[in-house]
């Protein structure tokens, strides 16, 4: 009897758990499986039922190995069975087997956040008139280095570039007949004389000062902004900007502001360059330092002393309302200029022009304000 009993319970056994037959489903197909059946078996069986591990990436989003990412994935009834438990799980009932394509895996990585420099919208082809319209700012972003594919890759962008934008105007005040007379490479010898014929005219002009000049004569630069006028820089010592390094032109600007700054008390961020060479690189160094370069769209040309008839010629026969007019109040004999100045005025008053600083032109054509640089 107890023979009988332990065979029965033995048939049993195996019954329960090798011969029994059980319907396992996958994809809403019906597939058998004996109960002993392990997920790692069933799954060689069919071949993973044509599922396929995930690729391993590069952070470029390039394959490296074509098997290499995450596994299939496999859930019993929704509950996950790891891939290491595969050979020793088995199928104990009839149930629903899901069956889910592997992912793709980016290879293991390095994070970095680095900065990405601003670019440049800068044209300079539109006036004499450049302005900051607004301030270039460096962007933060995050890249990855893979350690498989030592490749870099762009990823999130923390903090957008801003782009430096500079434009550049011709200044030509609706209703009105101005002209902007500007002398350059003072002070010196000669602008006690300009100052008086300007003085006796009721005459504003804009004085772009060297810095060095400026320091040698303060008590002129004290009378320039005394009696209205505009002073401005023109840098220390008369340089070329496109020969200097970004350190060397940064430091002339600033020192040629703090001269002026301690001869006449005025701070100033109206620069005229020297030579009018000031390029897409030289603003990209210096658009923290100033808001506008003013070049000019009437040169006289007196700094080769062609005599002051010429002189004069050049101003009456090419002035426009807002027209920015080129002398020299320094840097050399500038007395054929002297001589010049007052025929000028004359006859362009005779013309209906009036005489405005470089800040008023701007103005009164409604030129944008300069972008401030960031703090």
């Amino acid at each position: 009897m107890l023979l009988v009993l332990a065979l029965g319970a033995g048939a049993w056994y195996m019954w329960q758990y090798h011969w029994r037959t059980l319907s396992i489903e996958v994809d809403g197909t019906a597939y058998s499986a004996k109960a002993d059946t392990t997920v790692a078996a069933f799954m060689r069986d069919h071949r993973d039922f044509e599922r396929k591990p995930g690729r391993l990436l590069s952070v470029e989003g390039k394959v490296l190995e074509p098997s290499g990412g995450n596994t299939v994935s496999v859930k019993f009834d929704g509950k996950q069975i790891e891939p290491a438990d595969w050979d020793h799980t088995r199928f104990e009932k009839n149930g629903t087997l899901t069956v889910t394509p592997g992912t793709d895996l980016t290879e293991e990585h390095t994070v970095e956040q680095r900065k990405v420099p601003f670019k440049t919208d800068i044209n300079l082809n539109g006036g004499p008139v450049q302005i900051v319209t607004q301030q270039g700012e460096d962007g933060l972003q995050e890249f990855w280095v893979g350690r498989q594919s030592k490749k870099t890759a762009a990823k999130t962008v923390i903090r957008k570039q801003e782009p430096l934008i500079v434009k550049s105007f011709a200044p030509r005040p609706e209703g009105k007949k101005v002209i902007a007379l500007t002398f350059d490479d003072g002070p010196s010898i000669y602008s006690d004389k300009i100052l008086d014929i300007l003085k006796q005219n009721k005459v504003k002009a804009t004085f772009f000062e060297l810095g060095e000049q400026s320091l040698e004569f303060p008590k002129v630069e004290q009378r320039i902004v005394r009696e209205g006028h505009q002073i401005a820089s023109h840098s220390v010592s008369h340089p070329y900007f496109p020969n200097m390094s970004a350190q060397e032109q940064r430091q002339e600007i600033e020192s040629s502001l703090s001269d002026i700054k301690k001869a006449s008390d005025v701070s100033t961020r109206t620069f005229r360059a020297p030579y009018g060479a000031f390029g897409v690189d030289e603003w990209k160094n210096n658009a923290t330092l100033i808001d506008r370069n003013v070049l000019w769209d009437v040169d006289t040309l007196d700094w080769k002393r062609p005599g002051e008839k010429q002189i004069t010629k050049e101003v009456v026969d090419y002035v426009h309302n807002g027209a920015v007019v080129l002398m020299h109040s320094g840097g050399g004999d500038r007395s054929q200029t002297v001589k010049a100045l007052p025929e000028i005025i004359k006859q362009l008053k005779k013309k209906g022009y009036s005489f405005v600083t470089i800040d008023e032109l701007c103005k009164m054509a409604g030129l944008p304000e300069a972008a401030e640089p960031s703090r």
